[in-house]
């Protein structure tokens, strides 16, 4: 999974050295934080949040195979 959340955000952001995956596993859930160069967390969450909420579905629809929900926050 996070070869998946880094493959959507490199092309995004002008620091790819930057990114940051941490996953957390905890009983029922996955937790995904992201961690981007501070001048490219604008072009990661989008206008309105739209980009964001467009990774995060893809995020969500992937992690269906494991049996517990998948979340992914953008620090």
């Amino acid at each position: 999974m996070n070869t998946l959340i880094e493959t959507i955000i490199k092309p995004l952001v002008d620091h790819p050295e930057a990114i940051e995956i941490k996953e957390i596993n905890e009983d029922s859930k996955i937790v995904y934080k992201l961690s981007v160069h501070p001048d490219d967390v604008g072009k990661v969450i989008g206008k309105n949040g739209r980009i964001a909420k467009s990774i995060r579905t893809v995020v969500y629809a992937a992690g269906m195979k494991s049996n517990k929900k998948v979340y992914l926050d953008i620090m």
